[in-house]
């Protein structure tokens, strides 16, 4: 089961703003590579499920945190189906994403008290998401959907609504602040923060300080912003 409750996990999202986001068949590379976002002041951490037997490195991925690090918060993403997400759960996942809308996978979350943000393209998708318990709704894939522009649209309607964009996020100060502004809760980025070359030449090292460099910048955006 999850080792951090639901509520404490969409606060520490919100809190924090950034959601890095990754997957790596290694077990030893993911680990540093949590422990390297961890380091960097991103609590949490998005394993994908995209690889064969991802579930295994995800099992003990959540075994080292919660003997080595028990503040992270570790999730799995691309979920596209009620199967799958309960695998995950099962191996403690604290959070589940997905880059669609399943009624069934949502109805699993709630029951087992595991926060659920699904990819939503649309008003009436954010809304269906919402009528099934779901707290952050995923705007996937960002950039196609339609940008912080999409996400403003929605809130002036429906204030209430918490996204998440993932997809056509970069962690520069001018991707961030539009994205911010549009009233974002917080972001995903995956390869654009923790990017192909930082993981071929193991700079773990430059994961966290990219890492607390965006972290620092959503801050500091937020604090401008007045959010």
């Amino acid at each position: 089961m999850a080792r951090h409750k639901r509520l404490d996990v969409l606060v520490t999202m919100k809190q924090i703003g950034l959601v890095p986001v990754f997957y790596h068949p290694d077990v030893e590379t993911a680990r540093q590579v949590v422990q390297a976002c961890a380091a960097g002041g991103a609590k949490t951490i998005e394993f994908t499920n995209r690889g064969d037997r991802a579930i295994n490195v995800f099992t003990a991925l959540q075994e080292f945190c919660a003997a080595e690090l028990p503040e992270a918060m570790l999730g799995v993403g691309s979920i596209v189906d009620a199967p799958t997400a309960a695998m995950y759960i099962a191996a403690g996942a604290d959070f589940v994403v997905g880059p669609v809308l399943d009624a069934d996978t949502a109805r699993l979350c709630n029951c087992r008290k595991v926060p659920y943000m699904p990819g939503c393209g649309s008003a009436t998708e954010i809304q269906e998401a919402h009528k099934l318990g779901v707290e952050i709704c995923k705007v996937f894939p960002g950039g196609q959907v339609g940008g912080p522009a999409f996400v403003k649209a929605v809130r002036g309607p429906c204030p209430w609504t918490e996204i998440m964009p993932t997809g056509g996020v970069s962690p520069d100060e001018s991707n961030l602040r539009e994205w911010f502004a549009a009233g974002i809760a917080c972001a995903g980025i995956g390869s654009n923060l923790i990017t192909k070359e930082l993981l071929k030449a193991k700079d773990f090292a430059g994961i966290t300080a990219k890492v607390k460099e965006t972290v620092g910048l959503i801050a500091k955006i937020r604090k401008e912003l007045g959010a």
